[in-house]
């Protein structure tokens, strides 16, 4: 049992699945978030694919103010999930609810719903910036799991 942990472990740290959701942004993180996979910046060097189904995904990267109309949908894309899974808020509306919190149908940033792990601030974020964010999140990882290789 323990070496079909370890090797789970290894996989989502070597190679995981990212899933994009834009709960209510404006689309200029929606953008960045794309540019980042486009082979200038190469989100598939450090081992990151991004997938259409949250069933398989690991890391859910969310974007924009949670809106009344995607909070549910939000909700239940993170439980559709498969453990362990992992949230990166990127953007200011996303960590924070940005210049749209306080309006009538936003309920906040994202971690007013979900658990997030790794906050990403700024309108709109660079590639750079995401791309740094994921991999110090798979160091982290590494770094839970006793320096797995």
């Amino acid at each position: 049992m323990d070496l079909i942990k370890k090797a789970i472990d290894w996989g989502t740290s070597k190679s995981p699945w990212i899933l994009h959701f834009n709960a209510g942004a404006c689309n200029g993180c929606d953008i960045e978030v794309v540019d980042s996979l486009t082979p200038r910046f190469d989100l598939e060097r450090v081992g990151v694919l991004k997938h259409g189904t949250p069933r398989q995904a690991d890391i859910l990267v969310c974007t924009g103010a949670v809106t009344l109309q995607t909070r549910d949908r939000l909700i239940q894309i993170y439980d559709q999930m498969a453990e362990p899974k992992f949230v990166i808020a990127v953007g200011t509306c996303a960590c924070t609810g940005g210049i749209f919190d306080g309006c009538y149908c936003v309920t906040g940033g994202i971690d007013t719903v979900i658990p997030v792990d790794v906050y990403l601030p700024g309108c709109a974020v660079r590639p750079e910036a995401i791309i740094s964010a994921v991999e110090k999140l798979l160091s982290s990882l590494k770094d839970d799991k006793g320096g797995a290789k």
